[in-house]
């Protein structure tokens, strides 16, 4: 039995060639234009995701 890959977590996820797990900031999909543009561009950039090796292996079966 092959582990399956948890489909809406890789859609918000990035992996990159070295293995490292990306993700945008929360909080920045609708409602910005009120924000300062700083704030809005500070949205759009990418975070380390911290993941244990163990769910990574449940979540991300490919990755």
């Amino acid at each position: 039995m092959s582990i399956k890959t948890n489909k809406s977590l890789t859609k918000r996820l990035k992996v990159t060639k070295n293995g490292k797990i990306l993700s945008r900031a929360p909080g920045f999909n609708h409602f910005n234009a009120k924000q300062s543009r700083t704030k809005q561009l500070a949205g759009k950039k990418t975070n380390n995701f911290n993941i244990s090796n163990k769910n990574r292996r449940t979540y991300l079966a490919n990755a």
